[in-house]
Protein backbone atom coordinates (compact mmCIF):
# COMPACT_ATOMS: atom_id res chain seq x y z
CA UNK A 1 0.00 0.00 0.00
CA UNK A 2 1.39 3.81 -0.66
CA UNK A 3 2.62 5.50 2.19
CA UNK A 4 0.17 7.83 1.82
CA UNK A 5 -2.79 5.75 2.50
CA UNK A 6 -1.29 4.49 5.77
CA UNK A 7 -2.77 5.61 8.79
CA UNK A 8 -5.83 6.74 6.80
CA UNK A 9 -8.03 3.54 7.28
CA UNK A 10 -11.93 3.56 8.30
CA UNK A 11 -12.74 1.50 10.85
CA UNK A 12 -15.61 -0.60 12.24
CA UNK A 13 -16.10 1.43 15.34
CA UNK A 14 -19.32 2.13 14.25
CA UNK A 15 -20.82 -1.48 13.04
CA UNK A 16 -19.49 -2.57 15.89
CA UNK A 17 -21.22 -0.46 18.44
CA UNK A 18 -24.43 -1.10 16.48
CA UNK A 19 -24.53 -4.70 16.68
CA UNK A 20 -23.59 -4.71 20.22
CA UNK A 21 -27.02 -3.01 20.41
CA UNK A 22 -28.90 -5.98 18.61
CA UNK A 23 -28.46 -4.55 14.96
CA UNK A 24 -27.28 -7.68 13.21
CA UNK A 25 -27.13 -6.34 9.97
CA UNK A 26 -25.66 -3.32 9.25
CA UNK A 27 -25.30 -2.12 5.47
CA UNK A 28 -22.75 0.99 4.35
CA UNK A 29 -24.52 2.76 1.10
CA UNK A 30 -22.52 5.26 -0.77
CA UNK A 31 -23.62 6.75 -4.40
CA UNK A 32 -21.24 7.43 -7.49
CA UNK A 33 -22.17 9.92 -10.25
CA UNK A 34 -24.77 12.83 -8.73
CA UNK A 35 -22.48 15.59 -9.95
CA UNK A 36 -21.86 13.85 -13.66
CA UNK A 37 -23.21 15.15 -16.87
CA UNK A 38 -23.17 11.68 -18.53
CA UNK A 39 -23.93 8.50 -17.30
CA UNK A 40 -25.98 6.58 -14.50
CA UNK A 41 -26.19 7.71 -10.73
CA UNK A 42 -24.96 3.99 -9.04
CA UNK A 43 -25.64 4.00 -5.64
CA UNK A 44 -22.74 0.89 -3.64
CA UNK A 45 -24.71 -1.39 -0.42
CA UNK A 46 -22.02 -3.10 1.39
CA UNK A 47 -22.75 -5.78 4.45
CA UNK A 48 -18.99 -6.03 6.22
CA UNK A 49 -18.54 -9.43 8.26
CA UNK A 50 -18.33 -9.74 11.79
CA UNK A 51 -15.37 -11.94 11.44
CA UNK A 52 -12.88 -11.06 9.49
CA UNK A 53 -10.56 -8.07 8.94
CA UNK A 54 -10.60 -5.60 6.22
CA UNK A 55 -7.44 -5.01 4.33
CA UNK A 56 -6.49 -2.20 2.25
CA UNK A 57 -10.34 -0.50 1.95
CA UNK A 58 -10.17 3.11 1.55
CA UNK A 59 -12.65 6.21 0.61
CA UNK A 60 -12.44 5.23 -2.95
CA UNK A 61 -11.68 9.08 -3.55
CA UNK A 62 -8.22 8.52 -2.17
CA UNK A 63 -7.10 5.20 -4.55
CA UNK A 64 -6.67 5.34 -7.96
CA UNK A 65 -8.54 3.95 -10.32
CA UNK A 66 -5.94 0.71 -10.58
CA UNK A 67 -5.91 0.50 -7.05
CA UNK A 68 -9.97 0.76 -6.88
CA UNK A 69 -10.08 -1.86 -9.78
CA UNK A 70 -7.05 -3.87 -7.96
CA UNK A 71 -9.43 -4.14 -4.51
CA UNK A 72 -12.46 -4.79 -6.33
CA UNK A 73 -12.52 -8.39 -6.13
CA UNK A 74 -10.80 -9.14 -3.01
CA UNK A 75 -13.51 -6.47 -1.34
CA UNK A 76 -16.30 -7.97 -3.01
CA UNK A 77 -15.14 -11.35 -1.83
CA UNK A 78 -14.97 -9.99 2.01
CA UNK A 79 -18.06 -8.87 2.15
CA UNK A 80 -20.98 -10.85 3.72
CA UNK A 81 -23.00 -9.41 1.02
CA UNK A 82 -23.14 -6.38 -1.42
CA UNK A 83 -25.25 -5.39 -4.18
CA UNK A 84 -25.40 -2.00 -6.14
CA UNK A 85 -28.44 -0.10 -7.69
CA UNK A 86 -28.31 1.43 -10.98
CA UNK A 87 -30.48 4.71 -12.14
CA UNK A 88 -30.84 5.28 -15.77
CA UNK A 89 -29.53 9.27 -17.26
CA UNK A 90 -33.13 9.21 -18.69
CA UNK A 91 -34.40 8.25 -15.05
CA UNK A 92 -32.50 10.94 -13.63
CA UNK A 93 -34.08 13.32 -16.09
CA UNK A 94 -37.35 12.13 -15.31
CA UNK A 95 -37.34 11.76 -11.48
CA UNK A 96 -34.88 14.63 -10.78
CA UNK A 97 -31.96 13.81 -8.37
CA UNK A 98 -33.26 13.72 -4.83
CA UNK A 99 -35.89 11.23 -6.41
CA UNK A 100 -33.50 9.20 -8.13
CA UNK A 101 -31.06 8.75 -5.75
CA UNK A 102 -34.31 7.01 -3.29
CA UNK A 103 -34.49 4.78 -6.26
CA UNK A 104 -30.95 3.83 -6.77
CA UNK A 105 -30.86 3.32 -2.95
CA UNK A 106 -34.07 1.07 -3.23
CA UNK A 107 -32.53 -1.12 -5.55
CA UNK A 108 -29.61 -1.53 -4.13
CA UNK A 109 -30.74 -2.82 -1.26
CA UNK A 110 -33.78 -5.06 -2.43
CA UNK A 111 -30.78 -6.46 -4.79
CA UNK A 112 -28.99 -7.76 -1.49
CA UNK A 113 -29.85 -10.96 -0.31
CA UNK A 114 -30.48 -10.17 3.42
CA UNK A 115 -32.52 -7.52 5.04
CA UNK A 116 -30.72 -4.51 6.49
CA UNK A 117 -31.81 -3.78 10.46
CA UNK A 118 -29.32 -0.59 10.24
CA UNK A 119 -28.08 1.99 7.20
CA UNK A 120 -25.20 3.88 7.38
CA UNK A 121 -24.89 6.33 4.80
CA UNK A 122 -22.44 8.73 3.38
CA UNK A 123 -23.25 12.34 3.92
CA UNK A 124 -25.65 14.58 5.63
CA UNK A 125 -29.16 13.84 3.80
CA UNK A 126 -30.88 10.43 4.21
CA UNK A 127 -32.44 9.75 1.18
CA UNK A 128 -32.64 5.93 2.40
CA UNK A 129 -35.77 6.10 4.83
CA UNK A 130 -37.29 3.90 6.59
CA UNK A 131 -36.12 5.28 10.32
CA UNK A 132 -32.88 2.54 9.93
CA UNK A 133 -30.16 5.59 8.25
CA UNK A 134 -27.90 6.90 10.63
CA UNK A 135 -26.55 9.60 8.33
CA UNK A 136 -22.44 10.31 8.80
CA UNK A 137 -20.73 13.15 7.22
CA UNK A 138 -17.53 11.91 5.14
CA UNK A 139 -18.93 8.11 6.11
CA UNK A 140 -16.71 6.76 3.58
CA UNK A 141 -13.64 8.06 4.95
CA UNK A 142 -14.26 6.82 8.33
CA UNK A 143 -16.41 3.67 8.01
CA UNK A 144 -15.33 0.66 6.26
CA UNK A 145 -18.62 -0.81 5.34
CA UNK A 146 -19.49 2.67 3.67
CA UNK A 147 -15.76 2.64 2.30
CA UNK A 148 -16.45 -0.51 0.59
CA UNK A 149 -19.46 0.51 -0.58
CA UNK A 150 -17.77 3.38 -2.26
CA UNK A 151 -15.40 1.38 -3.86
CA UNK A 152 -17.77 -1.64 -5.46
CA UNK A 153 -20.47 1.51 -6.74
CA UNK A 154 -17.31 3.63 -8.17
CA UNK A 155 -15.40 0.59 -9.80
CA UNK A 156 -18.97 -0.75 -11.77
CA UNK A 157 -19.61 3.23 -12.79
CA UNK A 158 -16.39 3.77 -13.95
CA UNK A 159 -16.75 0.59 -16.26
CA UNK A 160 -19.48 1.40 -17.53
CA UNK A 161 -18.44 4.60 -18.78
CA UNK A 162 -15.50 3.29 -20.11
CA UNK A 163 -17.72 0.49 -22.08
CA UNK A 164 -19.67 3.34 -23.29
CA UNK A 165 -16.58 5.70 -24.34
CA UNK A 166 -16.08 3.68 -27.53
CA UNK A 167 -19.31 4.71 -28.68
CA UNK A 168 -19.55 8.76 -28.11
CA UNK A 169 -15.78 9.31 -29.76
CA UNK A 170 -14.57 12.56 -28.47
CA UNK A 171 -15.93 12.68 -25.31
CA UNK A 172 -13.38 10.72 -23.68
CA UNK A 173 -15.53 9.23 -21.28
CA UNK A 174 -12.93 6.39 -20.38
CA UNK A 175 -11.12 9.15 -18.85
CA UNK A 176 -13.86 11.66 -17.29
CA UNK A 177 -16.57 8.75 -16.78
CA UNK A 178 -19.14 11.78 -17.87
CA UNK A 179 -17.82 14.44 -14.94
CA UNK A 180 -17.21 17.51 -15.65
CA UNK A 181 -13.92 18.79 -16.75
CA UNK A 182 -12.57 21.60 -19.93
CA UNK A 183 -12.60 18.76 -22.38
CA UNK A 184 -15.82 17.31 -21.74
CA UNK A 185 -17.46 20.99 -21.64
CA UNK A 186 -15.35 21.38 -25.31
CA UNK A 187 -16.74 18.53 -26.57
CA UNK A 188 -20.65 19.82 -25.53
CA UNK A 189 -20.24 22.94 -27.16
CA UNK A 190 -18.52 21.73 -30.15
CA UNK A 191 -21.31 18.70 -30.84
CA UNK A 192 -23.85 18.81 -28.32
CA UNK A 193 -24.91 16.22 -25.83
CA UNK A 194 -25.01 12.09 -26.81
CA UNK A 195 -28.05 9.93 -25.78
CA UNK A 196 -26.72 9.00 -22.18
CA UNK A 197 -26.25 12.91 -21.44
CA UNK A 198 -28.48 14.06 -18.26
CA UNK A 199 -30.89 16.54 -20.91
CA UNK A 200 -33.21 18.27 -18.01
CA UNK A 201 -29.42 20.08 -16.60
CA UNK A 202 -29.16 23.44 -17.23
CA UNK A 203 -25.73 23.32 -18.57
CA UNK A 204 -27.60 22.00 -21.26
CA UNK A 205 -29.18 25.42 -22.34
CA UNK A 206 -27.75 27.02 -25.57
CA UNK A 207 -25.50 23.82 -26.48
CA UNK A 208 -26.18 22.50 -29.69
CA UNK A 209 -28.59 19.83 -30.29
CA UNK A 210 -28.67 16.78 -32.86
CA UNK A 211 -32.62 15.52 -33.03
CA UNK A 212 -32.70 14.62 -29.48
CA UNK A 213 -35.36 15.74 -27.06
CA UNK A 214 -34.57 18.91 -24.92
CA UNK A 215 -35.91 17.97 -21.22
CA UNK A 216 -37.40 20.35 -18.85
CA UNK A 217 -34.91 22.08 -16.44
CA UNK A 218 -34.69 20.40 -13.01
CA UNK A 219 -33.77 23.41 -10.51
CA UNK A 220 -31.71 20.93 -8.04
CA UNK A 221 -29.73 20.33 -11.55
CA UNK A 222 -25.60 21.61 -11.68
CA UNK A 223 -24.60 24.21 -14.05
CA UNK A 224 -22.48 23.86 -16.35
CA UNK A 225 -20.17 27.57 -15.43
Amino acid sequence: MRAALRGKAPTLTVERELWAAGDGIVVGVDEVGRGAWAGPLVIGAAVAPKDRRPYGIRDSKMLTEAEREGSFDRIAEWCDAWAIGVVTHDECDALGMSAALRLAAQRALAALDVVPDRVLLDGSVDFVGGGITRTIVKGDAVCVSIAAASILAKVSRDRMMRAEAENFPGFEFHANKGYPCPKHRMALEANGPTSIHRRSWSFMEGLPWSGLVRMPAFDEAPTLF
